[in-house]
């Protein structure tokens, strides 16, 4: 049962955005549909595991406030901002654990990883950045083109961002792998 819901918790949210943004052309008409996706995906995931996992909670309480924002101010800038949001709380959490001493992607990886100390401290400081960028490119493209373009490019563009990121990392993983 749990492998039949994890798709529809992970992916359903995006997924009622998208088509309901590609059946209405404009964002406001996706809000509402996105905010019930991400209020059923933690009802599916408590009934299915008993717990809401941090991340989905996170992301549908941010779905839920700049959701309610974009609504109320008929404005899509805030459901827009969400993504550079998020992007930074990861940069600046990554960043601050670093100036601590402490790689949190350590914390993340350790159990399918094994690196010398060295490569978490680059690898958590290389996703910090990756994160970074990415809060950098969500502005660029939802300030400078349509909401169209913006809609892609957070389906496709962010996603094949994000491979190519993980695939970019493979050599220095490898590289710094502990017996």
């Amino acid at each position: 049962m749990k492998n039949l819901v994890k798709p529809f918790v992970d992916y359903g949210p995006i997924l009622v955005f998208f088509i309901f943004f590609f059946k209405t052309g404009e964002i406001q008409g996706a809000i509402v549909p996105l905010m019930v996706a991400s209020v059923l995906a933690m009802g599916l995931s408590y009934i299915s595991e008993r717990k809401i996992p941090p991340m989905l909670l996170f992301s549908s309480i941010l779905i839920l406030i700049f959701g309610f924002l974009t609504i109320y101010f008929d404005n899509p800038i805030f459901i827009k901002f969400k993504v550079t949001l998020v992007n930074l709380i990861f940069a600046s959490i990554l960043f601050i654990g670093l100036y601590f001493k402490k790689p949190l992607i350590k914390n993340l990886m350790s159990s399918s990883l094994s690196l010398n100390e060295p490569a978490w401290h680059k690898l958590t400081f290389r996703w910090a950045i990756y994160f970074l960028f990415l809060a950098i490119c969500n502005e660029f493209v939802y300030r400078n083109f349509s909401d169209t373009v913006w809609v892609n490019f957070k389906l496709f563009g962010i996603m094949g961002l994000s491979i190519l990121f993980i695939l970019s990392q493979v050599m220095f993983i490898q590289k710094n792998m502990q017996e």
